[in-house]
């Protein structure tokens, strides 16, 4: 018996939607990943992008527990002395609702090339409509 190893002319990916409102921000976060990595498919190889894409709606409405709105801080820095910015998560979700989850999602993932491969297989909108209908993809739901 042979060993499979996954091929790019082998993947086949499917298109999935997520509905987040109301949806806890780890819980779905890790749900996209795995759905990117592709690790739910019996088929998956840590070397080539297997995963699906996944266009998820309605981020500006997820939820977080506990005093993270206030007390979680996303950092950037300038490269410049002193040129360190912060923003606080309630910030984030109201200027930049979809950097919110893609932050998230981009840390449960791979830390190497393939990682921004990944990402790309990612759509987020934080309203209800989104431009991929045309690709007829499957809703999932998460547990609220």
């Amino acid at each position: 018996m042979k060993t499979f190893a996954a091929k790019k002319a082998n993947i086949d990916q499917q298109w999935y939607l997520i509905d987040a409102k109301g949806a806890n921000l780890g819980r779905l976060s890790t749900k996209i990943a795995e759905l990117l990595m592709g690790k739910h498919k019996p088929t998956y190889s840590s070397h080539v992008i297997t995963g699906d894409i996944v266009v998820v709606i309605n981020s500006a409405k997820i939820k977080v527990t506990g005093n993270k709105l206030v007390d979680k801080q996303y950092y950037r820095h300038s490269g410049y002395p002193g040129g360190i910015k912060s923003m606080s998560l309630k910030d984030m979700l109201e200027k930049y609702p979809n950097r919110v989850l893609e932050h998230s999602v981009a840390g449960m993932l791979p830390k190497n090339k393939l990682q921004a491969q990944m990402l790309k297989n990612l759509k987020v909108y934080s309203a209800e409509q989104h431009k991929h209908e045309a690709q007829k993809p499957e809703l999932i739901k998460v547990e609220i």
